[in-house]
């Protein structure tokens, strides 16, 4: 399902930032037609820029940070969100966007939740009914989102990823091969693929370095480049094809980079 089908960023003279950024600067509509679309670039290139304004535009949920409304990293790029204008086959409240940074911070703080819970419980070991309300928090917290104590970065964020994700959603999550292996971000391909598959169905704009991520099938691909947002194949993407050059050959590379040491 498409819910979100244009982006359209109306006409602004600024020059600042982020309407300086090249590629956003030339931009004038994104039209979506494929329910898994990804925005690949250099760094800098703003994929990231407009993926933020997407998500304020669009008023997600953030998964484990600051409210967009309250985020004072977001302030600078505001204007943008501000200024696109957006076109809804069927507009949808559900979804969240996700930074990979936000992920680790809500790791932490339901890891620090979890040892609190544990040493109130100690404290009331004396009093069943306090200690049991403490013990229970515990346990809803890990019915949903498993032991945050024995879990890997990687799992911890599968487990968040389908505990918070449902159909007739839009997703937009920002670089999140950063927590996965490559054989967990396989995972969450498999996940998106499930929740396409549901009456309701879903939609995700993803921003990746990742090829793997990127590989997924029927995909539209935006690419950012030092001018403008383009359409294109997966085989024809730099971040792919320089993968497969390296990995055919990965001393001809380390030699150019270390041949004067």
């Amino acid at each position: 399902m498409i819910y979100l089908r244009d982006i359209r960023k109306n006409y602004c003279e600024s020059k600042e930032f982020p309407f300086n950024i090249p590629a956003i600067s030339s931009m004038e509509a994104i039209s979506i037609t494929s329910p898994v679309a990804f925005f690949v670039g250099a760094n800098a290139s703003g994929k990231s820029t407009l993926l933020e304004s997407i998500a304020i535009a669009t008023k997600r949920t953030v998964v484990g940070g600051t409210s967009l409304e309250r985020d004072e990293t977001l302030d600078a790029i505001r204007p943008l969100a501000s200024n696109l204008k957006l076109a809804w086959n069927k507009r949808t409240s559900k979804g969240f966007f996700f930074r990979s940074e936000d992920f680790f911070n809500f790791m932490r703080r339901n890891k620090e939740l979890s040892a609190g819970l544990d040493e109130l419980a100690e404290r009331f070991k004396d009093d069943a009914v306090a200690r049991g309300s403490m013990l229970g928090q515990k346990r809803a917290l890990e019915s949903r989102y498993g032991d945050l104590n024995a879990q890997s970065h990687g799992e911890g964020f599968l487990q968040v990823f389908k505990s918070r994700i449902s159909s007739g959603g839009l997703y937009l999550l920002d670089e999140p091969e950063a927590a996965l292996s490559p054989l967990s971000q396989l995972s969450l391909l498999y996940l998106i693929n499930q929740m396409l598959s549901d009456s309701e169905g879903a939609q995700f704009i993803i921003a990746t370095h990742s090829p793997i991520i990127m590989s997924f099938p029927n995909a539209q691909i935006f690419t950012f480049d030092e001018e403008s947002i383009s359409v294109s194949k997966y085989e024809e993407l730099e971040h792919v094809n320089l993968y497969k050059r390296f990995l055919s050959d990965p001393q001809k590379y380390l030699r150019n980079l270390f041949d004067d040491e």
